[in-house]
């Protein structure tokens, strides 16, 4: 069982920046960490996600603002948020996936990000 605790989530104003963190408690190599976030009434989306050779995927939505980064001796991974808009609000979940292609993965408890003024 890998416990993935979250952190670095909470309130900001339109334009500003937060960074979350996301720490995996195994020795395991895992393939895949990402990030995926709710919104009230809407499906599950991807953020974005990194493999451990540091290729990187991010949703169009995200593309320019936020940076995604892990640390592969810590098994931790990072999100970067700058310019958060309004939009950006949701419950942000920490994913990893051990095998590629496989069901081998785990969820966050999740963190709550919001963006207003």
């Amino acid at each position: 069982q890998v416990q993935l605790v979250e952190s670095g989530g909470g309130l900001v104003q339109p334009g500003g920046s937060l960074r979350l963190s996301c720490a995996a408690s195994t020795i395991l190599n895992i393939n895949s960490m990402g990030w995926y976030r709710q919104a009230p009434g809407k499906q599950r989306d991807l953020v974005a996600t990194i493999t451990s050779g540091g290729t990187t995927n991010y949703a169009d939505s995200v593309k320019g603002r936020f940076t995604i980064s892990r640390d592969n001796a810590k098994n931790t991974v990072y999100l970067q948020m700058h310019s958060l808009k309004p939009e950006d609000t949701a419950v942000y979940y920490c994913h990893v996936l051990v095998v590629p292609d496989s069901d081998w993965e785990y969820w966050g408890q999740g963190t709550q990000v919001t963006v207003s003024s």
